[in-house]
């Protein structure tokens, strides 16, 4: 009997010593289980904002190739460095100088964004395979048809060219353009000139498609001695002087900056239409400083940068942005476009003219 309460008194010990370890033991792979996985969360967590910190943090530098305005590229650098640190380096010139520059640098390139002032010539970059996609922050802000298909170009500005003229020579002018074509208006027309203004190159490719490829007005213009003074803020100036009286394919924000500063001049738009044409932003594929490049095209789609544009009296490239200081996108008068064949035909449209004009 004595055996057989013993037996009974160690079994309950023994099982009570299993109940005890068996919960010691739960409770000790919990604590082991959770805190190294609290702990793990927290690290990762940590590593996740260190990261996301580390991606914001730009340095360096990017090289930017721009045409005018001036003042308007110097206020991009300065609001782009303030906000990310980066140094812009700022090359500046017409869309030809541009592209002859990068020609010139092709086996060693060493620009990491470009922009130009023609349409055209940022579809020849991207079929030379020059230029990469990517997809910047506010694009779908811009207008529909100054993205292109595969998000390459970016038009994050935009000119567009009228007939300008000096209202000391001219009390009012409003001719359509084949009104031009008449004989009070000899000697007194200028044009920019299409091989050097990209503006204008567009501007005649555009005309020349719209009408049928009539050369005629061109052909007449030419009769009544039209002259080609340069690029264009040569041609400007042979208006602004009273040298010439008529500026035809002028860009447009130049004049307003020009009549701001109280050139006796004035712009109007052709009731038959003219050109809008987007000044595409483009990331070369060959850029050695891929983020910054990227965030400063991100930048110039941004409010502050949009808002720089539209003070430059250019238009902005982003619908919900309009100018108080010219005329804006929905009251330019347009022709009828097909960029493509406006690529394929503008160089030699532009080099005809400049035979015409000889």
């Amino acid at each position: 009997m004595k055996k057989k309460i013993v037996t009974i008194l160690m079994t309950g010990v023994i099982c009570a010593s299993l109940a005890a370890c068996g919960s010691d033991s739960g409770t000790t792979v919990l604590e082991q289980t959770e805190e190294p996985a609290a702990e793990e969360q927290a690290s990762e967590e940590a590593e996740d904002v260190q990261t996301e910190e580390t991606d914001t943090q730009l340095s360096g530098k990017v090289v930017v190739y721009m045409p005018s305005p001036s003042g308007l590229n110097e206020k991009y650098v300065e609001a782009f460095e303030e906000s990310t640190g980066v140094e812009v380096e700022l090359f500046e010139g017409t869309t030809g100088e541009i592209l002859a520059r990068l020609e010139a640098e092709k086996e060693n390139p060493v620009a990491d964004v470009v922009v130009l002032a023609s349409w055209s010539d940022g579809l020849s970059l991207k079929e030379t395979g020059a230029l990469q996609s990517y997809a910047p922050e506010n694009v779908d802000k811009l207008y529909s048809d100054w993205v292109d298909d595969d998000s390459m170009l970016f038009g994050t500005s935009a000119s567009a060219v009228g007939v300008i003229y000096n209202t000391t020579l001219i009390d009012n002018l409003d001719a359509d353009w084949t009104e031009l074509l008449d004989e009070q208006y000899r000697d007194m027309i200028a044009i920019p000139d299409p091989e050097k203004s990209g503006s204008c190159k567009d501007f005649l490719a555009g005309y020349m498609y719209a009408n049928d490829e009539d050369w005629s007005l061109w052909e007449g213009l030419a009769d009544l001695g039209m002259v080609v003074p340069g690029a264009n803020k040569a041609a400007l100036e042979s208006v602004t002087t009273g040298e010439k009286a008529i500026l035809l394919a002028g860009v447009d924000y130049n004049a307003y900056s020009s009549m701001a500063d109280g050139e006796p001049l004035a712009l109007y738009y052709p009731e038959s239409g003219t050109v809008i044409n987007p000044r595409p932003a483009m990331i070369l594929n060959t850029s050695s400083n891929l983020e910054n490049a990227q965030a400063f095209v991100d930048f110039l789609l941004s409010d502050t940068a949009q808002q720089l544009v539209a003070d430059a009296y250019l238009l902005p490239g982003r619908t919900d942005i309009a100018c108080s200081n010219r005329t804006n996108v929905s009251d330019i008068p347009t022709f009828d476009l097909d960029w493509n064949w406006m690529l394929e035909h503008s160089d030699d449209i532009a080099a005809n003219l400049n035979a015409l004009c000889e």
